[in-house]
């Protein structure tokens, strides 16, 4: 026998009883407070249909075209009576004027009132001659109506000759009054339909004016007329952008100029994927305010903020808009002439880096000569390929020699191993020591030269350090507790970049660095301001664009905090007097060419083709127990003959210890003892391979047979 139990909801505390029905004994269970769903009151059901008929799409929709056409009559109405206002009066003249003066263009000025003095003569005449007017109509009415009557009355007489009926004499004038009263019944039929419908029409009218006209409300026009997407840019759009900042001195310039606020623009001209414009600012409003609304004004130009650039030109009171098409800036720029051309060499001196395009899709191309070089952004924008494609560059000139310290260690620069003579790898603090000490060599050759006689040319040294904001935050110390990260006058690292800053351009020993998000911590300000060429990517914030690029840069226009994490990888903003900026500005936008590893592999193996053979050091070998003769067949590696210059500088790098202080006559005096002398080749003093690999040959011989 089953059971059923009912539950039973009641707000009472009855006790609940057992009921038995029939055989089947059925327990009621009441369940005193259980939660119960109470009816929703009407007005709550009301509300609530309410909020939804409101909110609902098609509502909404509905609501913004009843909103929408009545603006268009009404706004309509005001366009057409301005225009005939402007018609009847001078007020057109006057705007001109007010227009010329707040461009300060006063010979405008002059000729829009003297346009305006001939329209008020013209006026005058017209009135005037209203006077005389009526007197003459009637006279004209008279004698025409005579004239008409005696032509009808000649053309009767000929009609009657013609027929022989006298009564034909009137049949012309008879017919014409015929007509006349065809002509009224006609319009006695038509004029009550014509007075009913002619206010429709007349406002169908209006609305079509302000709908040509737009002439309504943002969020109240169609979707398609909205978006803009993709609208040509012309004089009226930016007018109208310009009233629309929010700059309330601009808005009530450009509203007294009315249509004439054109006038505040130069010539529209086509720049690359996009489209340059000059803006001379009315007197009260100041650039910085059209600055600082760079959001907004491309809004009101239907582009997205990456897609306008604002600058500062010479001319006072101006401000320059590159305004992109849209969505041209997010097409690729197409490959590097470095892979296109495989005959491609480089000129330390006289040539420029292939570097990508401007905005104006011109070619950017940089000058390397003589320019300590710092290029920052965020982390994964780019930086690493941007500097390494100035390198791949410069590398095709053979007489460029690199120091390279790779503070990532994940292969990026692995391509120059038998090109660089030096070639560090990795993120620890081992490799910082390493990179520090590098540094400090360069240092020491950099003494060399600027100690050497007057007239001395030395090939370029570039040191170059990638992610050196490790190399400023290392904490590790050396045995005499000197720091090799900081910015203190003891950090060894910040120290070494310092002194080629200051001395190191004059003999061709250029420093150059990458680093991320750049700050005092990680980039100190003495080392950002000694870069000749500054460059930033994408960055977070104003203050790190303006550590990046500096207060002139920025003040400019220079904007890498505005660029897209991500979206914008690889364009950068370019402050240096090695590229070629428009006049007026103090930096240029950049998109870079991206080149990757296989083809930066390729790069480099054309530029080892031109070079004698380049061995590479992995570390600083900081042993006290040194064999000169090693170290130059070391240095030497592959090449026929070296240059004994160049041997000197090689082995400086390899142990600034034991070598930075050589100078030719310790060279000579080790490869005189071995057998292996220098030589005269072409003019130049040259130490020969294979001297020095039978002088090393003959002394590990002779040093077998004494032991024996």
């Amino acid at each position: 026998m089953s059971e059923n139990v009912v539950h039973l909801h009641k707000h009472t505390n009855a006790p609940a009883e057992p009921t038995t029905v029939g055989t089947a004994p059925t327990v009621l269970t009441v369940v005193p407070d259980a939660p119960s769903v109470r009816p929703v009151p009407l007005w709550v059901r009301s509300g609530r249909a309410v909020k939804t008929a409101v909110t609902h799409e098609r509502t909404r929709s509905a609501g913004r075209a009843v909103v929408r056409h009545g603006l268009y009559t009404f706004n309509g109405g005001r366009i057409v009576a301005r225009r005939a206002w402007d018609g009847r009066t001078g007020s057109r003249y006057e705007r001109m004027i007010r227009a010329a003066e707040a461009a300060g263009n006063l010979e405008a000025a002059e000729e829009w009132e003297e346009r305006l003095q001939r329209f008020r003569a013209a006026r005058h005449h017209r009135r005037m001659d209203l006077l005389h007017s009526p007197v003459d109509a009637a006279k004209g009415v008279a004698v025409g109506a005579g004239m008409s009557v005696g032509v009808l009355v000649a053309l009767g007489v000929v009609l009657a000759i013609s027929t022989g009926q006298a009564a034909d004499v009137v049949t012309p004038l008879s017919a014409t009054i015929d007509f006349i009263a065809l002509l009224i019944r006609i319009v006695q039929v038509v004029w009550g339909p014509a007075v009913t419908i002619g206010p429709f029409l007349a406002l169908l009218a209006l609305w079509s004016v302000g709908r040509k006209q737009h002439a309504a409300p943002q969020w109240a026009l169609p979707a398609n007329v909205r978006s803009g997407e993709g609208e040509p840019i012309t004089p009226s759009i930016v007018v109208k952008a310009l009233r629309d900042l929010g700059v309330p001195a601009l808005a009530r310039a450009i509203k007294e100029m009315g249509d004439a606020g054109a006038s505040m623009l130069g010539p529209i001209t086509i720049a690359g994927c996009g489209v340059e414009v000059d803006v001379t600012l009315p007197s009260g409003v100041s650039t910085n305010e059209v600055q600082n609304k760079r959001r907004k004004l491309a809004e009101n130009l239907t582009r997205h903020e990456h897609e306008v650039f604002i600058t500062i030109p010479q001319a006072a009171r101006t401000v320059r808009l590159w305004i992109a098409d849209s969505g041209a800036l997010d097409e690729p720029i197409g490959p590097s002439p470095l892979v296109t051309d495989e005959t491609m060499t480089a000129d330390y001196k006289s040539g420029k880096a292939p570097w990508g395009q401007d905005l104006r899709g011109d070619a950017a191309a940089l000058s390397l000569y003589q320019r300590h070089l710092l290029i920052t952004g965020l982390s994964n924008q780019g930086k690493t390929v941007a500097l390494r494609s100035l390198a791949l560059w410069l590398s095709l000139d053979k007489s460029v020699q690199f120091l390279m310290g790779d503070l990532k260690g994940v292969g990026d620069w692995a391509m120059f191993d038998g090109l660089a003579t030096t070639l560090i790898q990795g993120p620890t603090d081992e490799h910082v020591i390493q990179v520090t000490e590098m540094v400090e060599s360069a240092v020491d050759e950099m003494n060399r030269r600027i100690q050497a006689p007057p007239g001395t040319t030395f090939p370029p040294l570039i040191v170059l350090v990638d992610e050196a904001q490790v190399a400023f935050m290392c904490p590790a110390k050396d045995e005499d507790k000197r720091p090799y990260g900081g910015s203190k006058a003891n950090s060894r690292y910040f120290m070494a970049v310092r002194k080629i800053h200051n001395q190191g351009r004059a003999v061709n020993v250029l420093m150059w660095q990458g680093t991320q998000d750049p700050t005092n911590e990680n980039l100190p300000k003495l080392v950002r301001e000694g870069a000749h060429t500054r460059a930033s990517l994408a960055l977070g914030t104003e203050s790190q664009a303006r550590m990046a690029l500096g207060d002139k840069a920025v003040d400019g226009g220079a904007a890498p905090n505005l660029l897209r994490p991500g979206l914008d990888r690889g364009t950068l903003v370019v402050a240096s007097d090695g590229i070629t900026i428009p006049a007026g500005q103090s930096s240029i936008t950049v998109r870079t060419h991206y080149i990757d590893d296989d083809a930066a592999t390729a790069i480099t193996d054309r530029a080892k083709a031109l070079r004698d053979g380049v061995t590479t050091l992995h570390a600083i070998d900081r042993t006290e127990e040194r064999d000169p003769l090693a170290d130059i067949a070391a240095v030497i590696g592959e090449a026929t003959r070296v240059r004994t210059k160049d041997v000197l500088a090689r082995l400086a790098t390899r142990n600034p210890g034991a070598y930075g202080g050589w100078s030719f006559i310790d060279l000579k005096r080790v490869l005189d003892d071995a057998g292996a002398e220098p030589y005269k080749s072409d003019g130049v003093m040259v130490v020969s391979r294979d001297r020095v690999a039978r002088a090393l040959a003959n002394r590990d011989t002779e040093g077998s047979a004494s032991a024996e």
